[in-house]
């Protein structure tokens, strides 16, 4: 091969080198500006974590709000808390919500603290999204709850005076719940003889005559 040859072979090569891929070639290797396109287009399509409120499930017992808020204030600024509770005992049901200021913060929160044990209990940690969030979630959350005393309710009722008429539907109720448990007894061949009730028998009001003097 000549000199001549030698360098129509080179001119050939930087030619080659400086023309863009042949069809079906290159496949494998992509422009930088195409990628950087991809991944905006990525970023805005995926939607931006504005989740403040979170959800937390099986709270272990004696892990209450002020117990709670004290442990996360470690993560950020804690807004609100709120364990559900059971409305006549007032006992923990073991899940409740948990709301930060800053969307960072829960997002750490949820990701992070999701299955950390605690009092042998796995915490389950998941964030609510805006548009799920009950618009009375946070009702009476600063009052905190006061369970309804319903022993003092029953106590208060049956302890209230009886009127004539209310006292005498008492005893006939009384009278009829006897007769029945009596009759149960005779039917099962036992030979008991129940006792009398006492005051069953109410006597007449009497009748009070005044002097015309």
């Amino acid at each position: 091969m000549g000199l001549r040859d030698k360098k129509r072979n080179q001119r050939r090569v930087l030619s080659r080198r400086s023309a863009g891929p042949r069809t079906g070639e290159g496949k494998d290797f992509l422009p930088l500006e195409g990628k950087e396109q991809r991944i905006r287009e990525k970023q805005l399509e995926e939607p931006e974590n504005t989740a403040t409120v979170l959800y937390i499930g099986h709270i272990p017992h004696g892990f209450y709000e002020d117990q709670m808020q004290g442990f996360f204030q470690q993560f950020g600024a804690v807004k609100r808390v709120r364990i559900a509770r059971n409305r006549k005992t007032g006992k923990s049901k073991h899940y409740g919500f948990i709301e930060f200021e800053n969307p960072e913060v829960a997002k750490i929160v949820a990701d992070e603290m999701n299955n950390y044990l605690l009092f042998e209990h796995t915490l389950q940690i998941a964030p609510v999204p805006l548009e799920k969030v009950h618009a009375k979630l946070w009702k009476g959350v600063r009052k905190g709850f006061v369970p309804v005393d319903r022993v003092a309710i029953e106590r208060k009722r049956l302890s209230k005076d009886k009127t004539v008429e209310e006292h005498k539907r008492m005893l006939e109720g009384i009278v009829k719940r006897d007769e029945k448990c009596r009759k149960r007894i005779k039917a099962a061949g036992i030979d008991y003889e129940c006792p009398a009730l006492i005051g069953s028998v109410q006597p007449s009001a009497k009748k009070i005559k005044f002097d015309e003097n």
